[in-house]
């Protein structure tokens, strides 16, 4: 269930963006919904711009929440609208599904999605680990099995997690052995975060999944 009409989210201004914070930034992260109305569609168009513009990686997880839009085809035709503006994408597996038109997840329908300027595509599985695309190489990492309670901010958690190790050193996205060994970790971040109730209280500490790692 979704509390709007209107929420904060879509009365945001470009005119209230703080541009400051957002040229500071070396990863600007992003999701689809902000493009549902305006004002917010014209603040989320304007600091991608912005971000790029500074120098920033941009990074795309499309978070389909299909209640929230007027149609599928107004969904996914949005959605696909800035897609050749980003760095790094990720998706799921249903929503790959639902941009390619496909129904088979698999290397073939993932590079549906793929651009040339795209530094890595991320296919999420849930308990079957993920795929990771770059211009040099491609590959999976298994997920770890956790008894789940709720899988809401799974995704977030894993992209979360990923992007804070990029920031920390952005050479991992072209060195498959690192890459991989920090997908290993946000699969674990991910896996967590599944275990407890709700999105914000279930996100785990590094610690966390340092554990998990170590312990599976």
């Amino acid at each position: 269930m979704f509390y709007r009409n209107p929420s904060a989210d879509m009365l945001l201004k470009p005119e209230e963006l703080n541009l400051d914070l957002i040229r500071s930034s070396k990863v600007f992260h992003y999701g689809s919904i902000s493009l549902i109305v305006e004002p917010c569609r014209s603040a989320h168009l304007k600091a991608m711009e912005v971000a790029k513009g500074a120098g920033a990686l941009l990074s795309y997880d499309p978070n389909l929440r299909l209640p929230l839009w007027p149609s599928a085809d107004e969904a996914r035709k949005q959605i696909l609208s800035i897609w050749d503006k980003a760095d790094i994408v990720k998706v799921s597996d249903v929503e790959l599904e639902f941009l390619t038109g496909s129904n088979k997840v698999d290397d073939e329908t993932a590079m549906k999605l793929w651009r040339p300027n795209f530094t890595l595509l991320l296919v999420t599985l849930g308990e079957k680990g993920s795929r990771y695309y770059t211009k040099n190489f491609r590959g999976a990492v298994d997920a770890f099995h956790v008894n789940t309670v709720d899988t809401t901010g799974a995704g977030d958690s894993f992209v979360g997690a990923l992007l804070c190790k990029i920031v920390e050193n952005p050479t991992i996205l072209e060195d498959e052995a690192k890459l991989r060994e920090v997908l290993k970790f946000a699969n674990a971040c991910g896996a967590i975060t599944t275990t407890k109730k709700g999105a914000i209280p279930a996100l785990p500490t590094e610690a966390d999944a340092l554990a998990l790692i170590n312990g599976a």
